[in-house]
């Protein structure tokens, strides 16, 4: 079962995605974050197929229910809230606590996994200390202010293109050394021969240069979200 979500956050009204699993008891729950397009059929299904393997899954807006096709337009909005982790934290924040108000979510057992912009606000939630007991970002390798990353309190699960030229390997080195410095228990997975967004099925709109689907690494990159949920958030506790 599913069913939209509308909630403030960033000054508009967000419409969520909301899917639910069989059942009448509490579950794990997933809070799932969209590329900077926003959110889209794509992230809906994502949350759909986790409610099957039984989580709880909001699948969050950045846009004020919009989906930004244009690239300079999704570029105009996106870059400065990149550069304002408080904007990303009280975005995320704001879905986090529609998930958390969910009756059928057990508050204890959340994850938040995210893919590019989604991924970055799921990082500033672990950052800003958010009780969360699985961090998932693909493409989304940001970084915080010094010594933040002390704060997140789970293990973190990165995944990114080796080609991807806006993740290059200097991003991925501030990142795992942000990672390392404060203790985190991380990983970082670098899928062979992959672009930017390689994990998003081929879009009918121009993209920004540097995006391409990879399908076998899109497979690959689900199956590896999905084994982080098993081990940090099982189904069955």
């Amino acid at each position: 079962m599913n069913r939209t979500v509308e909630y403030r956050a960033d000054g508009l009204t967000m419409t969520g995605h909301l899917a639910l699993p069989a059942g009448t008891g509490r579950r794990p729950a997933v809070l799932l974050g969209p590329e900077g397009m926003g959110l889209s059929d794509v992230e809906r299904r994502r949350a759909d197929a986790l409610a099957e393997l039984g989580y709880v899954s909001l699948a969050f807006d950045l846009h004020g229910g919009r989906y930004l096709s244009n690239p300079e337009e999704m570029l105009a909005r996106c870059l400065p809230l990149l550069a304002d982790p408080e904007r990303m934290r009280n975005l995320g924040h704001a879905a986090l606590d529609v998930l958390r108000a969910e009756p059928r979510v057990d508050p204890a057992r959340i994850a938040a996994v995210g893919y590019g912009t989604g991924g970055a606000i799921a990082l500033e939630l672990g950052r800003d200390g958010a009780e969360l007991r699985a961090i998932g970002t693909v493409n989304g390798l940001t970084t915080g202010r010094p010594g933040e990353a002390a704060r997140i309190r789970c293990p973190v699960w990165a995944g990114v293109g080796s080609e991807d030229p806006i993740m290059a390997p200097a991003q991925r080195e501030a990142f795992t050394a942000e990672m390392q410095s404060a203790g985190v228990d991380w990983r970082l997975v670098l899928y062979g021969g992959a672009l930017h967004a390689f994990h998003h099925p081929p879009v009918d709109h121009p993209a920004p240069p540097g995006v391409a689907h990879h399908p076998q690494h899109a497979q690959r990159a689900w199956r590896d979200i999905i084994n982080l949920l098993t081990e940090c958030v099982p189904v069955t506790e």
